[in-house]
């Protein structure tokens, strides 16, 4: 949830209207993708992301527009299908999917979804989404929907395969799965020091080499935010950090958070918060190590004024990205 210049909670309606104002900036800022992930809760009420993408969509003209993330596990795999084809459609070819597990399980028991079956309703949906992502006739057998005997998905895409990527939130078999289909993969990295994901950029590149694939992209998906100097970057984010952190760990009954935890993270962790300068030294950091070639901050975590987070957003693309792109293009 945003808060507006009052400092009053935006309505949701409100909410879901900024977030195409923030798809805007993203692109007048300069920024290569806008993603939005689906959520179920109060808190965070986007369960059609799709939807709010086709409106940032009408409103652009460059910028690409995805799901970060999709929870295929309680979705149907050829409706997903549909609607970023729509989008791609709509947008002109522009649209891309990032298919999770996911972390958040409140979607689970919204559609009537058991979570002992977690691991086989992604296997199955993925299996079946890689078939319809061919764009061919499709025919799937498997126990977590209808069987599917030859029959075509509509609409097809402008480029004859939607943009698709799996996120991954540390599983070596996740890495090895997405191998195999032959899906780029998105690392959720959103806490302690990114450089234990080495491994599985490692597993990764081993895994598309044993299945005979050219090198995929690897990117990085985590939290931050930017402002002007390190130290206002630090105050205008520690107190929704806080708040958001404080509700998800005593959800899953974990001790509350400290602001020495948080410092702590913010100079070696997960957390990408601090200047222009400092931000992008960070992620050249993390994508070098890690062999990437993308990195997504997920910005606005908790109860933050929308002022700030334009102002985050417009730093992350006129400044950050820049300095980011630079290094790469001189390597």
């Amino acid at each position: 949830m945003t808060l507006g210049s009052d400092g009053a909670l935006l309505s949701q309606p409100e909410n879901l209207r900024e977030l195409v104002a923030e798809g805007v900036l993203a692109e007048e800022s300069g920024l290569d993708f806008f993603g939005l992930g689906e959520h179920h809760i109060e808190e965070m009420p986007l369960p059609a992301p799709d939807l709010v993408l086709a409106a940032v969509a009408a409103r652009t003209s460059r910028i690409h527009l995805g799901s970060a993330v999709t929870v295929l596990s309680s979705d149907d795999p050829v409706r997903v299908f549909q609607r970023y084809a729509t989008l791609d459609a709509l947008s002109s070819g522009r649209a891309e999917v990032i298919l999770g597990r996911g972390s958040s399980t409140e979607s689970f028991p919204l559609f009537g979804f058991d979570l002992a079956d977690y691991e086989r309703l992604f296997e199955e949906k993925l299996e079946l989404f890689a078939q319809v992502r061919t764009e061919k006739p499709v025919t799937w057998s498997g126990t977590t929907r209808a069987s599917l005997p030859g029959l075509q998905v509509y609409p097809r895409t402008a480029g004859g395969a939607l943009p698709t990527w799996v996120g991954v939130g540390g599983s070596p078999a996740s890495v090895v799965r997405a191998a195999r289909y032959g899906f780029p993969v998105m690392l959720a990295i959103i806490g302690g020091n990114p450089m234990r994901f080495t491994r599985l950029s490692t597993l990764y590149r081993q895994a598309t080499a044993r299945e005979g694939l050219a090198p995929l992209p690897i990117g990085v998906h985590s939290p931050g935010h930017v402002a002007a100097t390190d130290e206002q970057a630090k105050e205008e984010y520690w107190p929704t950090y806080e708040t958001f952190m404080l509700e998800a760990r005593r959800q899953r009954g974990f001790p509350a958070i400290t602001r020495e935890y948080f410092e702590h993270e913010v100079e070696y962790g997960s957390l990408y918060v601090g200047s222009p300068e400092t931000v992008a030294r960070r992620i050249i950091k993390t994508m070098t190590a890690l062999d990437a070639t993308r990195f997504d901050l997920k910005y606005g975590m908790g109860p933050m004024p929308h002022d700030v987070i334009m102002e985050n957003l417009r730093l992350f693309g006129t400044e950050v990205a820049p300095r980011v792109r630079e290094q790469f293009k001189r390597r």
